[in-house]
């Protein structure tokens, strides 16, 4: 099963060169975050005439989440749970069969927080908090499950061009990073990171600023964390630096792991 994250910062901006990537990749499984729509807006024919069945957690102009399946999508949630007046469209959850084995996986944009110290980073930590709660108890039922999606989280300086450049940014501060750890110490692995230890120059978002993309200064920020049921079929992990290429592209790209 390969599945596959992308930040697409408005899946109505940016279709074209979602479904041409869709198309060309087929991928099993693909989480969208930043969609910037609501449910009945979002083209789920688009996908559908592709062979793919979507769940849609949207939201008017910002946030919003979704998940593309060849198969069959069940058990949705949407929004995370321990916030009750939290109404961002940042999480969806469904449980991925695709015939021998079931995958539960999760879609999420993470909070970005800044400006850090502020309400924006204390909701940030707050969502992480909750995050590391919902994975636990999930974790409870002994499957594979992905946690895919935007996580706005540098997690150590090999994952910056210029990680001096980040040092007082809410997605490089040192609380952040010890709450992206607590979530892995739970027993969640880190895809791409298990495989491409200390490789630096691997990124997932270049900004639109200051000729990010010609100088290759970007982040790796976008992530898919593995249960160790979904760890233990990992075969691979790639990250589609290419798609920063093409004209009027996201600033995120897609990350994908094969899990056998």
């Amino acid at each position: 099963m390969r599945i596959a994250t992308w930040n697409v910062n408005s899946i109505k901006a940016h279709l074209e060169q979602v479904s041409q990537w869709v198309k060309a990749e087929k991928p099993d499984v693909l989480c969208l975050q930043e969609i910037k729509c609501e449910d009945q807006a979002f083209p789920a024919p688009v996908f559908e005439e592709l062979g793919y069945n979507c769940a849609v957690h949207g939201q008017k102009t910002y946030n919003g989440v979704a998940i593309l399946s060849r198969f069959s999508i069940e058990n949705v949630v949407r929004g995370l749970d321990g916030d009750a007046n939290d109404d961002h469209a940042r999480f969806l959850a469904a449980t991925i069969p695709d015939g021998k084995k079931a995958v539960r996986v999760a879609c999420l944009y993470l909070p970005n927080g800044n400006p850090a110290p502020g309400p924006k980073f204390d909701y940030k930590l707050g969502w992480m908090e909750r995050l590391r709660v919902w994975a636990l108890k999930e974790m409870q039922n002994e499957e594979p499950m992905v946690l895919a999606g935007d996580f706005n989280v540098i997690p150590s300086a090999i994952d910056a061009k210029n990680p001096k450049a980040w040092e007082k940014d809410a997605l490089f501060l040192p609380e952040t990073r010890a709450a992206f750890d607590r979530l892995q110490y739970i027993g969640l692995t880190d895809a791409f990171r298990s495989l491409h230890p200390g490789a630096p120059g691997h990124y997932s978002f270049w900004d639109y600023q200051a000729g990010a993309w010609p100088k290759n200064n970007g982040i790796r920020i976008d992530h898919l964390l593995l249960s160790p049921q979904a760890a233990d079929f990992l075969q691979s992990a790639r990250i589609h630096r290419d798609q920063r290429g093409n004209e009027k592209p996201s600033d995120h790209v897609p990350v994908e792991i094969t899990l056998a």
